[in-house]
This record gives C-alpha cells, sequence and structure tokens, in this order.
C-alpha cells in the first residue's frame, strides 16, 4: 500500500514539511513518520530558502571552509556555500571559498576521503549538513571522521532534527520535533511501542528516501 504524504506549512518561511504517518525502520530506530526531504534536497528553489534561514542560525565569527554532506545535501549544501560566501563569513581557505564535501561510506559504515578529497578537510573548518536527525548516528560518525583526517568541526545543522545538541553542538535545523511534529516518535526497534502493539512495518526508510511494504 502507497504511503500517503501530507503537508505541514512553515510559518517561517515558504518550505513545507513532508510526513507521512506509520510505522517505519530505518538502520538505527524504529519511527513513527517518514519525514520526505526530497524537494527541499531536490529543489533549488526550496534549497536556496532552507539554506537562507540554515546560514542565519550562524553567527558572523563562525569560520566555515568545508560543508560536509550527508544524506544527499549536495545541492542544499551549494546554495549554504553560496549564501556563507556572500554574507561575510570568513574562511580561511586561500582562495576565500568554501569546499562543498560528500564522505565516502566503506562497508562497516565508516566515514572516509580519499587522497583527493582530504585536503578540503585537513586543517580545515568543517560544519556537518545531513537531511535527518534523528539519533544522532551519522553526525557524530561524520564528526569523528572530521577529526580523524585533523580538520576542525564547527557546527551540525539539518533539514529536520529530533535531538538538541549533537557531540556538544546545538543542531540548527530547519524543523524540529518540538515545533513541528510534536507526536515524533523515535526509539529503539527493541523498545518500539509499534511493535509490541503487533502493527507491522509500513516501510523501510534510509537517506535515500523510503520503500513501502
Amino acid at each position: 500500500m502507497a504511503i500517503q504524504i501530507v503537508e505541514i506549512p512553515n510559518h517561517q518561511n515558504k518550505v513545507r514539511l513532508r510526513v507521512a504517518h506509520g510505522h517505519f525502520a530505518t538502520s538505527h530506530s524504529h519511527i513513527n513518520y517518514y519525514i520526505d526531504l526530497t524537494m527541499t534536497k531536490h529543489r533549488l528553489s526550496e534549497a536556496r530558502i532552507a539554506a537562507e534561514e540554515l546560514c542565519g542560525m550562524y553567527k558572523n565569527s563562525t569560520i566555515v571552509d568545508s560543508i560536509l554532506c550527508l544524506d544527499g545535501t549536495e545541492v542544499l549544501g551549494a546554495c549554504m556555500a553560496s549564501a556563507l560566501s556572500g554574507a561575510g563569513f570568513r574562511s580561511m581557505n586561500a582562495h576565500q571559498t568554501i569546499y562543498v564535501v560528500t564522505p565516502e561510506h566503506t562497508s562497516g559504515s565508516q566515514l572516509i576521503f580519499r587522497d583527493n578529497i582530504a585536503p578540503m578537510i585537513v586543517g580545515k573548518h568543517v560544519l556537518v549538513l545531513a537531511a535527518s536527525l534523528t539519533t544522532g548516528y551519522t553526525a557524530r560518525s561524520a564528526i569523528e571522521a572530521i577529526r580523524y583526517y585533523s580538520g576542525v568541526p564547527v557546527g551540525v545543522s539539518a533539514i529536520f532534527s529530533a535531538i538538541d545538541e549533537c557531540e556538544g553542538f546545538p543542531v540548527k535545523s530547519v524543523f524540529t520535533v518540538k515545533e513541528n511534529l510534536p507526536d515524533y516518535v523515535s526509539c529503539s526497534s527493541h523498545n518500539c511501542p509499534m511493535c509490541k502493539a503487533g502493527e507491522k512495518l509500513t516501510g523501510l526508510v534510509n537517506s535515500h528516501g523510503v520503500s513501502s511494504f
């Protein structure tokens, strides 16, 4: 059965939160909403609006040399890089520009950077950008990878976040559970109330989207 997407308007801007209620499984948790961020990630007009809002959450004293894009957020990352470059934010790069980088994932889910990409991380002030932060696992892995490659993590941003902080960084997001989806539930598969109630899974969710049953 196809899932039903509904739109939740955002009173702050024209970006809408698209969700589907159900019983979904991710690699790290079970959730009662699928958060559809496809348009914000891939539609340029929405990405620009979201980027402007996220960039406005950082003070001008924040140094950003690179944006590490997770979950397919490269379009949003490029829009943020453009907005930050034109807003008086400081960069330590020689050409006063911002790198937009994506990590490579190993079979063990570790994040690595090849020799041609690593110079964009080593010694750089790196902002982590994710589509959705539910448990924070992926963002923590990104921060660990940045530090392993001698980079300096400076913040964590997301389109949607169910957490307030990650590795000591306040999470800056366009949408939050508290403000936009207060009945959102994320739990381990062992403690899932929907599983205990015998509710079948609606679908599987990962960074690419959802596969319904």
